[in-house]
C-alpha cells in the first residue's frame, strides 16, 4: 500500500484518515509485524546455535591448552581449584559432583527410567502363599514419577551448568598463574561475597525461592497438560500416561463431539476479557473523578470524605462481598425493601439472570475498586504543576479541555504500568466472582465434558471448579492455565510496548 505524504494525509477527510489508518494497519503493520516476529525468531535460533558452538569450542580449547590440573578437573570437579589453593571453592565443586553421582545411582536413574512411561503397573492385588490370601501391593505412582523425574532432569541441568562453571574457573586460574598473579584464597572468596559480590549473596535466597515455588510448578503444570491426569487416572490406583496434544485438541478443536469444550472456552474467555476491561477502566476513571472532586478547591471536609472511602479498604473483602451477595439475593435486603415500598412485585433476579448478574458484579466491583484508585490518583494529581492549569485558563481552555489535555495524559503516563497490572489482575480476579455469584447462574450451554460453568465464571474460577469437582480434571485445568498465561503474556507484551510510560519516558520529567 502506497504511503501518503503529510500533505496528502492532511487533505483527507476525517473518515478518509480513519480508512487510511485502518488499511495501513491491516495491509502494512500486521504483515510487517509477522515478518519481524519470524526474523527475530530466526535470529534467536541463530544466536542460540552460535552460543552452543562457542561453548563447545571453548571447552575443547580449555582442555587442550590447560594444565594437568585443569584436565583432571574435567573428571573430578574442584580438583584444579584445590590444587591451586582455592580449597573452599574446590570442596564445594567436589561435593556437588559426589552428591549428584550418589543421587543418580540411588534414585535418579530409577525416576528417569520410568519418566517416559510414567509407570507400568499401579496398585494391585497379589497372592501371598504364606498367608494364603490376596494382599494389596503398591505399584508405581505416576504423580511421583512425573514430579521426581522433572526434578531429576533439572538436577542434571544444574550439574551440567556447575560443571561448565568448574571448567571456566580452571581456565581463569590457568590465566592467572601464567600471568604471575596471586590466586584468591577461600578467605578472599568469603570477603568478596560480603563486599563486591554482596548483591549475589542477597539475591541467592529469593532466586532459589522463585525457582522452587514458581518456575518448577509452572513446568510441572505444563507437563501435566500432556497427560491424562484426572480423577479416573489418579496416578496411584490407576496410572496416567502421556497423551501428547490430545488435551489441547479437545479444548481447541470445534469437532470435539458432545464435549463442547471449544464453545465453552470461547464464551468464557470473551466474558473474562470483557469483565477485565470494564472492571479496570470503570474503577480507573471513576476513581480519578472522585479524586478530582475531593481535591477541588472549595470542597470542605476533604479528610472525612477520604476517610469514608478508605473504610471500604479496611473491611476484608471476604466479609463485604459475602454480605453484598446476600443483600442482592432474591430474599435479601434490596429486594425486600423494594417490595415493601411497592415499587416491584417480584424479586429482581440480580444473581439468577445471566445479563443482570454480569452487570451487578461489575457495579459491585466499582464500589470495591474506587477507593484504591482515589488514593493513587490523589497523590498523582497533587504533583501536576498548577502552572499548566493557570496557563490553559488564560488561553481559554474549559474544564473538559484541561482534563483531556493535561490531567488525563499525565495520569495515563504515570499509571500506565498500574493499568496493565490491574487488567491482568482482573483477568485472574477470583475473589469477586466466587464470593458474589460462585460463577452462577448455571448456563446449560457451558455444560461440558470438563465440568459445568456458570454465566459469570471467569477462566480462573472455571479452572477452580474443574480441579475441585468430582472429576478433578487436572489435565484440562493445566491446559486452561497455559491458555490463560498465553493470553496474559500476549496482551502484556503488546500493551507494554505501546504505552507512553515506556516509550516516552522523558515527556513528563
Amino acid at each position: 500500500m502506497k504511503q501518503l505524504t503529510d500533505l496528502e494525509y492532511l487533505r483527507l477527510s476525517r473518515f478518509g484518515k480513519f480508512l487510511y489508518k485502518l488499511k495501513r494497519f491491516f495491509l502494512h503493520s500486521v504483515p510487517q509485524a509477522v515478518i519481524n516476529f519470524f526474523k527475530r525468531l530466526w535470529n534467536v535460533i541463530k544466536k542460540f546455535g552460535l552460543a552452543i558452538k562457542n561453548e563447545a569450542v571453548d571447552i575443547w580449547t580449555t582442555f587442550r591448552d590447560g594444565t594437568w590440573q585443569t584436565k583432571v578437573s574435567y573428571l573430578i570437579m574442584g580438583f584444579g581449584s584445590i590444587a591451586r589453593g582455592q580449597i573452599l571453592r574446590g570442596i564445594l565443586f567436589f561435593l556437588f559432583e559426589v552428591v549428584f553421582i550418589v543421587y543418580m545411582i540411588v534414585a535418579g536413574g530409577h525416576w528417569l527410567s520410568k519418566f517416559g512411561t510414567l509407570g507400568s503397573e499401579g496398585m494391585h492385588m497379589e497372592y501371598d502363599e504364606a498367608k494364603d490370601v490376596f494382599v494389596q501391593v503398591s505399584g508405581d505412582d505416576s504423580f511421583k514419577l512425573l514430579l521426581y523425574g522433572l526434578l531429576t532432569i533439572l538436577f542434571i541441568i544444574a550439574f551440567i551448568y556447575t560443571w561448565r562453571l568448574n571448567v571456566k574457573q580452571n581456565k581463569l586460574l590457568d590465566q592467572i598463574t601464567r600471568s604471575g598473579k596471586k590466586v584468591k584464597s577461600g578467605k578472599d572468596d568469603l570477603k568478596s561475597l560480603l563486599d563486591d559480590q554482596f548483591h549475589k549473596t542477597m539475591l541467592a535466597l529469593p532466586l532459589t525461592g522463585i525457582i522452587v515455588f514458581t518456575v518448577i510448578p509452572i513446568i510441572f503444570m505444563v507437563l501435566v497438560s500432556f497427560t491424562n491426569y484426572d480423577a479416573a487416572h489418579d496416578g496411584y490406583s490407576n496410572l496416567f500416561t502421556w497423551v501428547g496434544l490430545d488435551n489441547f485438541n479437545e479444548l481447541l478443536s470445534w469437532n470435539s463431539g458432545s464435549s463442547n469444550l471449544s464453545a465453552a472456552f470461547g464464551e468464557i474467555l470473551a466474558w473474562t476479557l470483557m469483565w477485565a476491561f470494564f472492571a479496570t477502566f470503570t474503577n480507573y476513571f471513576l476513581g480519578m473523578l472522585v479524586a478530582i472532586l475531593i481535591n477541588k478547591k472549595g470542597i470542605k471536609l476533604k479528610k472525612i470524605w477520604r476517610g469514608f472511602l478508605v473504610l471500604t479498604i479496611a473491611i476484608p473483602q471476604f466479609v463485604s462481598l459475602l454480605y453484598v451477595s446476600k443483600m442482592f439475593s432474591d430474599n435479601g435486603l434490596v429486594n425486600g425493601f423494594l417490595m415493601d415500598m411497592g415499587w416491584i412485585t417480584q424479586p429482581i433476579p440480580f444473581w439468577t439472570d445471566p445479563i443482570l448478574a454480569r452487570f451487578t458484579v461489575i457495579i459491585v466491583n466499582i464500589w470495591i475498586g474506587i477507593p484504591y484508585l482515589m488514593l493513587i490518583a490523589t497523590g498523582i494529581l497533587m504533583n501536576i504543576p498548577q502552572d499548566l492549569y493557570e496557563s490553559s485558563r488564560i488561553d481559554g481552555a474549559n474544564v473538559w479541555q484541561q482534563y483531556t489535555r493535561i490531567t488525563l495524559p499525565y495520569m495515563l503516563f504515570v499509571t500506565g504500568p498500574y493499568l496493565l497490572t490491574s487488567f491482568i489482575g482482573n483477568i485472574n480476579n477470583f475473589n469477586v466472582i466466587y464470593l458474589l455469584t460462585g460463577g452462577g447462574p448455571n448456563n446449560p450451554k457451558l455444560l461440558t465434558s470438563g465440568g459445568s460453568a456458570g454465566s459469570t465464571d471467569l477462566l480462573i474460577t472455571w479452572l477452580f471448579n474443574i480441579t475441585t469437582g468430582a472429576e478433578s480434571n487436572y489435565k484440562l485445568a493445566a491446559v486452561i492455565g497455559i491458555m490463560i498465561f498465553i493470553v496474559i503474556a500476549v496482551l502484556s507484551v503488546i500493551v507494554y510496548n505501546v504505552m507512553p510510560s515506556t516509550r516516552n519516558e522523558e515527556d513528563f520529567q
